[in-house]
Parts: structure tokens; sequence; C-alpha cells
């Protein structure tokens, strides 16, 4: 009741809105975590990208400036390949200016020029005639070094045309008498190519990828390369964080301000040929962090309604039916605690209707009878019990009696009691409570036959020992007179009735051994043994047997197990029950043994044939001493076996198989002898 009031407690109105409003708050809070979480992981996520994007724009930048000066050495190459050509033809005396403008038309070259030592103009491609004065420079002064002999070779790389506008590729070569043979290319598809693969372009298109707003590479006094839409940057000298990128040659990433916009910022150092180049900035917008900050704080809005008004309809509703809810607890507590004393009770507990369809059944039910309540629900009572036990629980409201029949293969002796009352709909139940007095009755009879049998044994010691000294008087006095005495007639038959009190001398003797064997029993030794293996043994020992008396015989051993067991005694007594089932069995017939295991640590071994088997009246007879169906028996083998299970903690039951005729004994006993020193 006490626990039923603290529960009361929840369902006041101030603790019911304390509650809602601690849930509320936890909701809101873990909102903005996930707010914060978010951002967090958003900044990780803008961090990843942008270092990626930095890379790839750092390999796009090397490779296209690798690319530049590859283009630039392949047009020299070229150059002076045709200009070592020219010089083979000057040197020869071959060389004119047509000479020269065929060569340029062929190759694709601008101008072809030789120049004296002096730097007058011997042979030229273009014809124009152009005054002195004119032009960006001098021949006499570019061409200085080949016209002293200081060099063969001259590489311009791109300069401005002399004469004209746009630049030129030129390269020049010495003659033999140091006049140079100069060649240029027009270096208008080269620009092109430049910008086609060059930086501009890259920035271009970076630029339009959503999310980044500008793209630049600048050094420390200038920027180099930008995007359309950068006009002016911070210095890297008055930037900490950009001196210390640059300097260090480190990623590096920040927020920062941006034409009056908050970005972020991702900054990578450029080599190139082993020299840094400069900074290259990445901006990049920080949209998708607002919209996700949108979004939680619409998010937190309306959970917030969500909450007021769930909130209110909850509270209403609580109030309206706290009543019910209280006596709703209440009642469930009580079913429940039902509920369980049914499932728990040690008896077996069967609800059926008024047709005899079970409705309920309990954990011992279930397990007494080998049944689950999903597959049993809605079946007829008779899958579980006699047809006839089912007539009587239907036609009586209540009655209390014992029921003998076979669950499974296994007979079993029942108490019932059966109560029947009328359900809420006023239909007919009736519910049976079942104890399983197979066990008790088992050891009962077990009890008396063990009481019966230590009697007979007592009685058949004292007898023994009053009768064993007689006899052996009786036997020595028969043997001397039949090796001492001879009569004067009829000496034949004297000698054999002598011997013939001996020999039943003998015999009595024989017997009352026996009777002393019986009555002081071995002690228990037990001893930690695979069953199997006894198992085996037994099966390897009496299938040649069986062979010669034409029998089948079989062995299945479905556990394996270990236990602690007088090993010597177990035997003899299964050798005693086998025996028995060869002695009953006509050729042909057939006998095994089994073994398996039960619950609580039992094993069950079974001997069993499809002999005559036991008939009823005689069957609570066999373990009684001295008591035997065979012409040549002395009823003490079913005693011994009886007394060995005893010694176990065991019991041993007679009966016949539940399939067709034959004899069946079932032994079963503790795994673990429960008389570890032995018992006299």
């Amino acid at each position: 009741m006490s626990d039923l009031l603290k529960n009361d407690l929840w369902l006041r109105p101030r603790n019911l809105l304390l509650v809602f409003l601690t849930l509320a708050g936890l909701m809101i809070i873990s909102a903005l975590v996930e707010l914060d979480r978010s951002r967090e992981e958003l900044t990780e996520l803008m961090t990843e990208q942008s270092h990626n994007l930095l890379q790839a724009l750092l390999i796009s930048s090397q490779n296209s400036l690798h690319a530049n000066q590859f283009v630039e050495d392949l047009l020299e190459e070229k150059l002076y390949l045709t200009a070592g050509y020219i010089r083979t033809a000057y040197q020869n005396g071959h060389v004119s200016n047509r000479y020269l403008q065929q060569v340029a038309a062929q190759n694709n070259i601008h101008r072809i020029h030789i120049f004296s030592p002096d730097g007058r103009k011997r042979f030229s491609s273009h014809t124009r005639v152009h005054f002195r004065g004119e032009g960006h420079f001098s021949p006499a002064d570019s061409l200085r070094d080949i016209f002293q002999g200081k060099t063969d070779t001259l590489a311009f790389g791109l300069r401005p045309a002399r004469y004209e506008p746009g630049a030129r590729l030129t390269i020049a070569i010495a003659a033999e008498d140091r006049s140079a043979i100069v060649l240029n290319l027009d270096a208008e598809s080269l620009y092109h190519f430049r910008r086609q693969i060059g930086f501009g372009v890259m920035l271009s298109k970076m630029i339009e990828q959503p999310g980044i707003v500008y793209v630049a590479l600048q050094d420390s006094n200038t920027i180099l390369a930008a995007s359309g839409n950068v006009e002016s940057l911070e210095d890297i000298p008055a930037s900490p964080f950009l001196s210390r990128a640059l300097g260090q040659g480190i990623f590096d990433s920040r927020f920062s301000e941006f034409d009056s916009l908050t970005i972020f910022e991702a900054v990578h150092p450029f080599d190139f040929q082993g020299q840094t180049v400069g900074l290259f900035r990445l901006g990049l917008s920080l949209d998708p962090l607002q919209q996700i900050n949108d979004r939680i704080y619409r998010r937190i809005v309306i959970i917030t309604l969500v909450l007021i008004v769930v909130g209110f309809f909850l509270l209403t509703l609580i109030f309206i039916r706290q009543n019910l809810d209280t006596l709703s607890r209440k009642y469930q507590e009580v079913e429940t605690f039902s509920s369980q004393v049914i499932r728990n009770v040690s008896d077996a507990i069967v609800l059926v209707d008024g047709q005899c369809r079970i409705s309920l059944v309990n954990a011992a039910a279930g397990q007494l009878f080998g049944i689950g309540a999903p597959e049993i629900h809605g079946r007829h009572l008779s899958t579980i019990l006699p047809q006839e036990t089912c007539e009587a629980i239907q036609n009586q409201d209540s009655t209390l009696y014992p029921v003998d029949c076979r669950i499974g293969e296994r007979p079993a002796n029942l108490l019932i009691s059966t109560s029947a009352f009328l359900d809420q709909n006023q239909q007919k139940r009736i519910i049976m409570v079942i104890r399983d007095l197979t066990e008790q009755k088992l050891l009962e009879a077990q009890l008396q036959r063990r009481e019966r049998l230590s009697a007979m044994g007592e009685l058949a010691s004292g007898v023994a020992h009053e009768i064993r000294n007689p006899l052996n008087t009786i036997g020595t006095i028969a043997q001397q007179l039949d090796s001492d005495f001879e009569p004067v007639r009829d000496g034949e038959e004297f000698h054999q009735l002598a011997g013939l009190v001996h020999s039943e001398v003998k015999r009595i003797n024989n017997t009352i051994q026996d009777f002393l064997r019986f009555a002081r029993p071995a002690r228990v030794n037990p001893q930690p043994f695979a069953v199997a293996d006894l198992i085996e043994k037994l099966v390897q020992q009496y299938r040649s047997l069986a062979h010669q008396k034409n029998l089948k015989f079989s062995g299945d051993i479905a556990w394996q197990g270990e236990v602690v067991w007088d090993r010597q005694q177990i035997q003899q007594a299964l050798m005693n029950l086998l025996q028995n089932s060869i002695d009953a069995l006509p050729a042909g017939g057939e006998f095994g043994i089994r073994v398996n295991s039960a619950p609580g640590e039992i094993i069950e071994i079974s001997v069993f044939d499809d002999g005559p088997g036991i008939p009823e009246p005689v069957r609570n007879k066999i373990f009684n001493l001295y008591f035997t169906t065979k012409a040549e028996g002395t009823g003490i083998g079913l005693s011994l076996v009886q007394q060995i299970v005893d010694a176990h903690g065991g019991t041993i039951t007679a009966g016949n198989p539940p399939h067709g005729p034959g004899a069946l004994f079932i032994l079963r006993l503790p795994r673990l002898c429960p008389t570890p020193g032995g018992l006299p």
C-alpha cells in the first residue's frame, strides 16, 4: 500500500507540471546541444572540404605551370632544331631571303633573321625595312654574347616584339663566323593556351561552385591572381594568422570578414619547383551553417508549441482520469499478483471452458505435460488427460480424485482438484489444480519394499546363523559315514543316499550364503566414470551372447556425461536386468538398453525387451525377496537390484513399454551418488 501511495504522488497536478516542465526543458536543452554539435560538425566538414579544395587547387596550379613550361620547352626545341638546319645551309652558302621565307612558311615560324657580327641584318624571311632607332631592343646588344664568342645559343623566352605589338618566343644560335641566326614565334597561341589553363580560368571556375565566396593567390606584396569579385584582401604581413600559415607552410582556417559578410576562410601556401610562390586563400559561405541554425530554432519553437498543447491536454486528461487510473493500477496490481501466483505455483493449473477447451496453463502444467501455452491453447482437455477423466470433470462442478494415466511414455499418478465458476460473460469455467504424485508413490512403494527387504534380510541373517552350524555338522557326518562305514547289504544304495544328503546340505549352504550376501550388502564406493564407457562394454558383452541365442540386442546412449557411482554395483544391477530379459525371450526376440538425462541432474537407464512382459498381478511383487516366476530362480536378483538402486539414492520402476508387448525397467539415479563414503 505504501508503494501505491508513493505512486499516487506522481498524479498530483503540481508534480505532473514539474515533470512536464522538466521534460520540456530537457528537450529544449537537447535541441540547443544538437545545434552546438551541428555547428561543430559543420565546421569540421567545412575544414575538411576546404582543405580538399585547396589541395586540388594546388595540384591543378602546379600542373598548369608545368604544362606551360613544357609547351614553351617544346617550342624552343623546335626552334633550335630548325636553326640548326639553317646554320648548316648558311655555312654551305645556300641561304637567301627566299630560302628563309620557305623555311618559315613550312615550320610556321614568324621571323628568321641572320645578323652579321657587327649587328647588321644579312638575311631575313621578312622583307619590310625598318628604320634604325625603331624597335624595343637592339640586335647588337641582345646578341653581343654570340658575336663575342661567349656562347653559341641564346634563349630569350617570351618577350615583346621589336617593331610590332604582341610577344615573341625567340632563340638565337651562332654560326662559324660568329653570325647570329635568330628565330622567333608569334606567342599569341601560347598566351591563348595559358589563358585557357591558367590561374584565372581555374579561379573563375571555382567561384562558380555554390558556397565559394572567393579564391585568391597572394604573396607578401600583392594579389597574384584572384576571382573576379575580389578587389582587395587583407595584407599578409599585417595578419599574424596569414603570416604564420605562409611562414610555417601549413594549412589553417578561421572565421573572417569579407565585404561585410562573415565567412569561413582556409589558407594554404603554394610552392612551385621548391619555391614558395604565395598563399592560396579560399573563402566559403556560412549559409549552410545559418540554415542549420534557422532549422534548429524553428524546431525549438515547434517543440515548445507542441509541448504546450500536449501538456495542456495531458494535464486535463490526467485531472479527469486520476481516480480511474488509481483504480486501474490497483486492479492491475491484484491481477499481476494473481498471475504471478498462478504462474509460479508448484502445482499444475489448467483452465478450461464448459466444452473442456483449454484456455490457460501455467508453467508447472507445461513442464508436467511437456507442452507450451501457444500450442495447447484452444485444444480439448483430452489432449493431455484420459477421455473418461474429461467427461467426469465436465459433468461435475467440484471434485477431488486421483487419476492414473500416461504422460508421453511414462506412467503418472495425478491428484486433480476441480472447481467451476462463471466468468464475466456468465460462461462456465473450470479451474483444475493438478498435483503429480508419481514420484511420491514411487518413493512410497520403494520405501515399503525397502522395509520389507530389510526385515526379510534380517530374518534371513538370523535363520542363516541358526541353521548354518547344524548343516555343517550334518554334511561332515554324511561325508564321514560315506567314507568310513560299509553296510553288510545294500551298500550301493547307502552310498547314494549319503552323497545325496551331502549335496543337499551343500545346496542349502549356498542358499544361506546368498541370504547372508543380501543381509550384509557391500559398501557403496562411488568413483567418477563415463557412463557411456560402462554401457558400451555391456553392449559388447551381451551382443555375442544374444547372437548365440538368436536374439537382437541394441544399445542407445543419448547422454554421454560423467557420473559418480559404484561402477561395479551398477554394472551388477544392469547385468541382472539384462539376464532376466534374455531368460524371458524366445528365439528371434529383441532386448536393449538406453541412457537418457532427465531434469534435476537425474540419469535414466532403461532396460527393455519385447517378451511376454510382466503380468499386472505380479508387478508389485517382483522386487520382493525370494519371489520368482522362474522354475530355477532364487528370487534374490531383482531384490539385489532394488538394494543397489536404493544405496545410490535412486528409484526403479517396472512395467510394460507404452507401445507393444514386453517388459520395461527404468532406473532413475542422481548423477552424483548422495553417499560419497558409502553406507553399509
